[in-house]
């Protein structure tokens, strides 16, 4: 799995190195976990800060401690190093949504566009595992793979200016789920009650990458 993946290194500024894995598939979202945790392991000085996303992982250095030559050098050792064990089985979290209404104001529409049901989107969309594959674009919001086939979407035409904290929504073939009140331009179709970032808690994500979540449906009114 991890050796079939083509990698390919881009220089970001003169103090980052953004590290590709192709195709953009489950498998090298799980090389990119894999690698992520084997440099943070290494330790290496010079290294600010490591960030994984879905199939890329920019690596930011200081280019007086640490050569980008160097750096790659490194990286490529720890390429070569993965195996196809994809470690650790992933941690598995229930989150708990409330769908449609108030909380889900997308759910019929999503139904009408896929030609399904309001009780047959939320029956797939808790049928499956949703894999964690980064956090962005603010702080603790996730991005989950995973989404049925039968539930892709594109984005809204119209983004909301302001979408609740806690909401569940899909878009690109993704879940995500806002944490904060945020603008967003995902079909709304649920929202959850269980806080998903706190700044001040000693693990401020509840979810990280990796982990697999199960929607569980909270029953109505």
């Amino acid at each position: 799995m991890m050796h079939s993946l083509s990698w390919s290194f881009h220089a970001f500024g003169e103090a980052g190195l953004l590290v590709e894995a192709l195709p953009a598939t489950p498998e090298a979202n799980l090389a990119v976990q894999a690698l992520a945790r084997a440099l943070d392991a290494l330790a290496l000085v010079g290294v600010a800060s490591v960030v994984p996303a879905v199939h890329t992982l920019l690596i930011s250095f200081d280019p007086l401690v640490l050569d980008a030559g160097a750096l790659r050098r490194h990286v490529e050792t720890l390429i070569a190093s993965l195996d196809d064990a994809g470690g650790a089985p992933p941690r598995i979290v229930e989150i708990a949504v409330r769908y449609g209404g108030e909380d889900g104001p997308d759910l019929d529409e999503v139904a009408a566009r896929l030609g399904l049901t309001p009780r047959e989107v939320v029956a797939a969309h808790c049928e499956v595992a949703h894999r964690v594959l980064m956090i962005g674009f603010a702080p603790g919001y996730l991005y989950l793979g995973g989404l049925p086939p039968r539930l892709h979407l594109p984005r809204r035409a119209t983004p909301r200016k302001a979408v609740p904290a806690g909401s569940v929504a899909i878009a690109a073939g993704m879940t995500g789920i806002y944490p904060a009140r945020l603008p967003g331009g995902w079909h709304l179709i649920g929202r959850t009650e269980q806080r998903l970032f706190d700044p001040q808690a000693e693990r401020p994500c509840l979810l990280e990458p990796g982990d697999d979540v199960y929607f569980v449906a909270l029953p109505e009114g």
